[in-house]
């Protein structure tokens, strides 16, 4: 049996569905990061997969690179928020946080 594209796909969408499930169902902040993680790694995963089944050029992996780098950015810049409503507030809850206001 040969992996194709299909198979590829499929697992991108578990990845997806599992990442929105996790962002739709947390009430942890960090929790909902982590879901984040999960949808951009299905676009990636999605990314490679049609570069390598129907293009012929690097697009696809320039494209996961970003990704990537987009990710690391996101993880540290919504950590450093994380941390400071902590610091704030003493909960990381997303249902508590309805204003940026002390």
């Amino acid at each position: 049996m040969e992996i194709g594209l299909v198979h590829y796909l499929t697992v991108s969408a578990v990845l997806f569905g599992l990442g929105l499930f996790t962002v739709m169902t947390r009430k942890n902040a960090v929790g909902i990061l982590l879901g984040v993680e999960l949808i951009l790694n299905a676009a990636a995963l999605n990314f490679v997969a049609f570069n390598h089944f129907v293009g012929g050029g690097i697009a696809g992996q320039v494209f996961t690179v970003f990704i990537i780098i987009l990710a690391a950015s996101e993880a540290a810049i919504a950590l450093a928020i994380v941390l400071q409503v902590y610091r704030n507030r003493r909960t990381i809850d997303a249902d508590e946080l309805t204003s940026l206001r002390n």
